[in-house]
């Protein structure tokens, strides 16, 4: 039986972002998804409801570099599968990964110079070392092809789950008086930052007439998140609790994802599970995540462009009705079984 490690150290952080989610919901799917396979689960620490035996090496800094591979050295596998494209470069054997977008390329004003730099430097060493590279999008493919100039023959694509109908946990309705959401209002999910572009979306909700915009994610950019909480029409609430962020899914009005660059666009994915209303950027992944569920601005930095937009998913009942049917039935083809089972596609193309 041949065994394959996996690097599950991201499913264990506090804070679960995009990685953090795919790492966590593939992982744990693997074992069933391919079970003629052997899998080691190695992270720095232990985290409860992962679904699968994790084996535990503890270190504080640098632990994918240094401590990762010495517990592989001792497992001796055939091959690893790093669900955050950092390969470690004192590992020799053969390696997957999966480079979920190249945004500090095509937004490199949005990292800091040492993210920017360890993002290049550790997505081209994966690039070079891995026979085959996993990308979450065709958009993501391509600037792989087009920046690093990856052969497409080497890259598959897999795209993300999250598109599940499933029971879930929903915060009571007061909570939304609590966080100042006593009306009407879109919903933006992600980091506050340039890329995500909160700005054109206040921009866009202050042309329209009681409808308050609610951002939930963390703040990365201050000066932009203090310009959100200075408008009296946004409301900034950081990151919030599964239920709650269940609560907000279903009571809005619309959801608005107007980013500049998305490699995979899950917040589109998890509004269309709900049936929501989503108003997206055309560009990058995002058309390929909505497709005909979804509404689109051409230009997501035009305030009235996207205004005019929300103002048709808002308002008009019929569309409404369409997206609602159209947003169930696309987000149904998205779910992390089938994202687990892509995986294991490749892991076995690999070791065969």
């Amino acid at each position: 039986m041949k065994k394959v490690a996996v690097d599950l150290n991201p499913a264990t952080r506090e804070v679960a972002t995009g990685t953090e989610i795919y790492t966590r919901e593939v992982g744990s799917r693997l074992p069933a998804a391919a079970p003629e396979l052997r899998w080691l689960f190695f992270a720095s620490r232990a985290r409860p409801g992962l679904g699968v035996d994790v084996m535990v090496v503890p270190m504080a800094r640098l632990w994918s570099q240094l401590r990762l591979p010495l517990a592989l050295g001792r497992a001796h596998p055939d091959l690893l599968f790093v669900p955050a494209h950092a390969i470690p470069f004192g590992w020799p054997g053969k390696s997957l990964t999966v480079v979920h977008d190249l945004a500090f390329e095509r937004h490199p004003e949005a990292y800091s110079l040492s993210e920017r730099s360890y993002l290049q430097l550790t997505t081209r060493w994966a690039a070079l070392r891995c026979p085959l590279v996993i990308t979450p999008s065709e958009s993501t493919r391509q600037d792989l092809v087009d920046l690093y100039h990856v052969a497409p023959e080497r890259i598959r694509v897999v795209p993300n789950g999250g598109g599940e109908q499933v029971e879930r946990a929903v915060a009571p309705t007061r909570k939304l008086a609590e966080m100042g959401l006593e009306g009407p209002f879109v919903l933006q999910v992600g980091r506050i930052e340039t890329r995500k572009n909160q700005g054109a979306a206040l921009a866009a909700i202050e042309r329209l007439e009681g409808i308050t915009l609610a951002v939930a994610g963390p703040e990365r950019d201050r000066a932009l998140a203090a310009k959100l909480r200075a408008s009296s029409r946004a409301r900034v609430l950081g990151r919030v609790d599964a239920p709650t962020l269940e609560l907000l899914y279903r009571r809005a009005k619309a959801v608005v994802v107007p980013s500049l660059y998305e490699g995979f666009g899950l917040p589109v994915l998890e509004a269309m599970a709900r049936g929501q209303v989503v108003v997206a950027a055309r560009n990058s992944s995002l058309p390929e995540v909505g497709g005909d569920a979804a509404l689109y601005v051409d230009d997501p930095n035009d305030p009235a462009a996207l205004a005019a937009v929300l103002e048709k998913g808002i308002g008009d009942r019929k569309v409404r009705a369409l997206l609602h049917k159209a947003a169930h039935e696309r987000a149904a083809g998205f779910t992390w079984e089938r994202s687990a089972a892509g995986v294991a596609d490749v892991v076995r193309e690999l070791l065969a």
